[in-house]
């Protein structure tokens, strides 16, 4: 894994770094474990020497990751009192979150955006041109 290969998304609101093969705490989406989730609003890739910035998200790129379990941050007590009143209240809350797993992410080259481009303007049938212009 090279360490300079990462990106920045964004995942339910948030932007978080996504390098191969980490584990990333993202805010709790609604998925099983063990599903696939897929990153397509990339807002930054850096690949090697090689960096694309987004504006504000990069065009037919997204990164797969694997749904890995579903925590809890540990509780946040909330407090309230008005002195001299009687009166207090006291809450607890705790956050779920959502760990992902980043899968190897390949890159980003102008080979790879324009391949699917240049496959769908070739001619789908067998005729060769080279014959019909022979006869």
């Amino acid at each position: 894994m090279n360490p300079r290969s990462y990106a920045i998304a964004e995942v339910a609101g948030d932007q978080v770094v996504l390098t191969p093969g980490a584990k990333v705490a993202v805010p709790k989406l609604d998925l099983e474990v063990g599903s696939k989730y897929t990153a397509d609003k990339i807002l930054f890739m850096r690949k090697g020497d090689e960096v694309k910035i987004g504006t504000p998200y990069l065009p037919e790129t997204s990164i797969e990751t694997t749904v890995l379990e579903h925590k809890r941050l540990p509780k946040v007590t909330v407090f309230k009192k008005k002195r001299r009143k009687g009166y207090k209240v006291k809450k607890g809350h705790r956050q779920p979150y959502t760990v992902l797993q980043v899968a190897q992410f390949g890159p980003v080259t102008e080979e790879n955006v324009e391949a699917p481009a240049a496959a769908a303007t070739q001619p789908t049938d067998n005729a060769n041109p080279t014959e019909v212009n022979k006869e």
